[in-house]
């Protein structure tokens, strides 16, 4: 719920009454730059496919502070049961992914990313403790992302190139750190459906943004929390039919079908069935391009720079 506070900004006061430079300040922060869809995907596929998974295990539980054993062998199912199947289903059927690992889950199951790595899967940072940015100061933010992208590279030996914010909390600062580091992409914002490059103030920024979508995520049909009343839960049948639905309006388009799981959610037995059959669905079309959300942001920036060289 948000509160008075927040409504009223930083400086008290209410939305309602700020000058027009004020919000124009805040909108023009972070924007949605010029298109990066090419014209035509690698090998001259219709369309690109980018699967990703947010490897929270035990991390959404830390980070509150909470040290209940149930929340917390909730998280452990990700590492112990789920990463096991959901790499057998990659291997299966020959697929690189993208998996966005906190440090402190890298820290508790460092031979996970090793396995990744060589299995010729992505890491990506995804914060230390899946932490709010967005309630971070921006010298703990800046901190906390540099040192998360240390723990990586020492713990699966490959140093990460792009990022996926906790919650996808992007701050106002995030993407000033994003150029400090010398990031090829995010994945945490949603202006688009395909690859586009991020303004920070008003100025391009060489950061490939590949959005995100809650419509492609697991967790909002099926998480759940035993202390709320909201407890949501869809049909696995139902989910996949609106991941296909997805897919189907990419390939119309011949865009970027972008999609978003979490191992503790989408590795039980009843939702795994969801990865693999969305995944024949999708090797029943030609011209489909699998590759890491990496591989996508680099062909789309090059692809950028030919044409501007033309």
């Amino acid at each position: 719920m948000t509160s008075n506070n927040q409504l009223r900004g930083n400086e008290g006061q209410e939305p309602w009454r700020w000058e027009d430079d004020r919000w124009q300040k805040i909108i023009g922060k972070v924007r949605a730059g010029k298109s990066l869809k090419p014209k035509q995907w690698k090998n001259d596929a219709k369309v690109a496919v980018a699967i990703s998974f947010d490897s929270d295990h035990e991390s959404t539980t830390l980070r509150l502070a909470d040290d209940s054993p149930g929340r917390l062998s909730q998280g452990q199912y990700g590492g112990r049961v789920a990463m096991p199947r959901i790499r057998k289903v990659l291997s299966k059927y020959n697929i690189p992914a993208s998996f966005f690992v906190p440090a402190v889950v890298a820290k508790i199951h460092p031979e996970e990313q090793r396995a990744l790595v060589d299995d010729g899967h992505e890491i990506g940072i995804h914060g230390w403790i899946h932490e709010l940015n967005s309630e971070l100061p921006p010298v703990n933010e800046r901190d906390l992302m540099l040192r998360a992208s240390d723990v990586l590279e020492q713990t699966s030996g490959y140093r990460p190139v792009g990022m996926r914010t906790p919650s996808w909390d992007f701050s106002q600062h995030t993407l000033s750190i994003c150029r400090e580091m010398g990031l090829l992409y995010d994945s945490s914002l949603m202006a688009d459906d395909d690859p586009y490059e991020l303004m920070e103030d008003g100025q391009p920024t060489g950061v490939v943004e590949l959005p995100v979508e809650w419509i492609r995520d697991d967790a909002p049909y099926f998480n759940m929390d035993r202390f709320t009343a909201l407890r949501p839960y869809t049909a696995p049948s139902t989910v996949l039919e609106i991941f296909k639905a997805e897919f189907d309006g990419a390939m119309k388009e011949g865009g970027l079908f972008l999609l978003t799981l979490h191992p503790h959610i989408s590795g039980h037995r009843s939702r795994i069935v969801i990865l693999e059959e969305l995944i024949e669905y999708i090797k029943s079309f030609k011209d489909v391009w699998f590759a890491t959300h990496a591989e996508i942001a680099l062909f789309c920036k090059n692809q950028d720079a030919d044409q501007r060289g033309k």
